[in-house]
């Protein structure tokens, strides 16, 4: 069936009730499309709606798959003159699944992957459908960087809008303390510019907001000089050395310069090819390592971590800065399913270590971990309320993970295990999470709890230029003068 056959589509109102669409008005909006208009059928639909997390299944009425700022615009229009429930894809790799809405319209980004380096003012400029691997490797060509995750293949916009955080998070703050300006569509369907400059107050929100001010169309990130080379990998031990190697881990990072970062992971091993035959499927701690400054620096701090007892493997090396941003990869494979829950911490205490061994113990899965990764630095010298993103108390941020295959009979029992293992570590939390690790059944109060102080801020914003919660499939924040939950 083709746009013009419809005589009427039913979409999922933003009141949770269905909304008739007349065919011609479909059309309409077909036709001023410079992207795509997809519905269940049609050629585009599926691998528009193919997202990341295969434990996450919505079919979405349509889908825009906009080539431009004014496609944006114009469905955004749509959704707010229709009342319909709109949800923006980027990357699609939400651990939520939030790039789809159920019955509704999906505005799928993925097709604007413009990234253009300005060396003269030290910016680099992404269009909303990136990847992290090609914002990487177009700035690495310079032998730059801006503050990015841990893993290629998620979407820019997501990461910055929910904070983000990585290698570099340590020298130069969260992802979003590298952002210099957005171009954003926001519920009015206007396309404004913010900065600190232009509608700061806007700027504040979209630094952390996840989502709930607008669709940004384009992002600008400062960048860094970083590689192209690095000293980075991971070292491996056997689970009889957990206890040994997390006392190590908080040593060292409790001292270490900047341009160290170190992540501890408590795992079954993977069948990796850098680890011996014998340890596949046996209980490990490893450390993720990755040192940004100069190679002598490097060979010193990693010093006393290759000296330690004797690991299974030591995989570190002298390596592109590109290739140890997509190492990671194969840990997170789409189509899986997976489950996620994560804490901020102060520090880590004796209480602490113990009981992530303890869950290392408890852990079947050939795929759950638990990952500790030190963030300390220069987030923690800016202003707690500098943005909505805020957790500047935090010093490492904890992610407990399952992922395994939806015919696995176990599966349940793995998400369990997360909700266990989370329950044990979140009483030594700051109180705070990462909203980019939020899942899609988390209850209000922990996004509120992500934001802490900046909650009731951000849903002041969210009256101003969202005053009818257009922007909601998301970790949503309604807009004030709406009941907010007591931060207490």
């Amino acid at each position: 069936m083709t746009v013009e056959q419809m005589s009427r589509l039913t979409l999922a109102g933003l009141d949770g009730d269905p909304r008739e669409v007349a065919g011609t008005t479909i059309a309409q909006l077909a036709r001023g499309l410079s992207g795509e208009l997809a519905w269940p059928g049609s050629g585009e639909y599926t691998s528009a709606t193919r997202i990341w997390n295969g434990m996450v299944h919505r079919r979405p009425a349509l889908v825009v798959r906009a080539s431009d700022a004014v496609d944006v615009q114009r469905t955004v229009e749509f959704c707010a003159e229709h009342e319909v429930e709109l949800s923006v894809r980027g990357g699609g790799h939400h651990i939520a699944g939030l790039a789809l809405s159920d019955g509704g319209l999906t505005l799928d980004l993925s097709g604007m992957r413009l990234v253009s380096v300005d060396l003269d003012s030290g910016v680099v400029e992404v269009g909303p459908g990136c990847t992290l691997g090609d914002v990487d490797r177009a700035t690495q060509q310079y032998g730059l960087a801006t503050t990015l995750g841990f893993v290629s293949q998620t979407g820019v916009a997501g990461l910055t809008l929910g904070g983000g955080f990585g290698y570099l998070t340590r020298r130069f703050g969260w992802t979003v303390d590298e952002l210099q300006q957005v171009e954003i569509v926001t519920a009015d369907g206007s396309l404004r510019q913010s900065s600190l400059r232009e509608s700061p107050d806007l700027f504040w929100g979209v630094r952390g907001g996840g989502g709930n001010l607008g669709v940004v169309t384009e992002f600008a990130l400062g960048l860094h000089s970083v590689g192209p080379q690095v000293t980075a990998g991971v070292i491996a031990w056997p689970a009889a050395d957990a206890s040994s190697v997390l006392d190590l881990f908080r040593q060292v990072t409790a001292s270490a310069p900047r341009e160290l970062t170190l992540a501890a992971v408590l795992r079954n091993a993977p069948p990796a090819p850098w680890l011996p035959t014998a340890a596949h499927g046996t209980p490990i701690v490893a450390l993720v390592v990755c040192h940004s400054g100069s190679l002598a620096d490097a060979e010193a701090a990693l010093a006393p971590i290759r000296a330690h007892r004797r690991p299974l493997a030591d995989a570190t090396g002298v390596k592109t800065y590109v290739e140890q941003q997509s190492m990671l990869d194969g840990t997170q494979p789409a189509g899986l399913h997976h489950y996620w829950k994560s804490e901020f911490l102060p520090a880590l205490d004796d209480d602490l270590l113990h009981v992530v061994v303890d869950q290392l113990r408890d852990n079947v899965s050939a795929a759950n971990q638990i990952v500790l990764f030190h963030v300390a630095g220069a987030l923690n010298t800016r202003p707690a309320d500098a943005c909505a993103m805020g957790n500047r108390d935090a010093a490492y941020a904890c992610m407990v993970q399952a992922s395994w295959s939806g015919a696995d009979p176990a599966g349940p029992g793995y998400h369990d295990w997360v909700q266990r293992a989370w329950e044990a570590v979140r009483p030594h939390s700051t109180g705070g999470n990462y909203v980019n690790f939020q899942t899609g059944d988390e209850p209000d109060d922990r996004t509120v709890a992500a934001y802490g102080d900046t909650y009731r801020r951000l849903a002041d914003l969210k009256a101003t230029y969202d005053p009818g919660n257009l922007f909601r499939v998301n970790r949503n924040v309604p807009p004030r003068p709406a009941s907010v939950p007591d931060l207490g």
